[in-house]
């Protein structure tokens, strides 16, 4: 059994720190026929991730400790909304509906769930 306490998340954080992209995640797939994708996600500030969007599914993000800015932009790359998620004010996650581009600013350390129908790459996913 795996349990997501302070310390699995802070080994989450320092694996993210020890990388190039400053990022890391921890897969939830319990078999390699589990076409979904589900992870925890360490992310760190300064990490890059591109503008992209999922055609298929959305994409349900919960934030487990931190503080980022989830960013949506139109067809256009114009940023239509923003949505502050941090836990010590009570906002939690959200969900990013299918077919919306969309990247993450990090403000703190911060580790989020994500899942989505379909494997990345598989998926129809498309990067900006």
């Amino acid at each position: 059994m795996v349990v997501f306490d302070k310390d699995f998340l802070d080994g989450l954080m320092v694996k993210a720190g020890e990388s190039e992209r400053l990022r890391t995640n921890y897969d939830l797939r319990t078999s390699a026929e589990d076409g979904s994708q589900r992870m925890l996600n360490a992310l760190l500030p300064g990490t890059v991730v591109p503008v992209h969007r999922h055609p298929i599914s959305s994409e349900n993000v919960l934030l487990l400790c931190g503080r980022l800015d989830e960013v949506i932009f139109d067809d256009n790359g114009v940023e239509i909304k923003r949505v502050s998620l941090d836990p010590s004010v009570g906002r939690f996650g959200c969900v990013i509906p299918a077919g919306a581009w969309h990247t993450v600013e990090v403000l703190e350390p911060s580790v989020i769930y994500e899942g989505k129908d379909g494997r990345y790459g598989k998926d129809g996913s498309e990067i900006r």
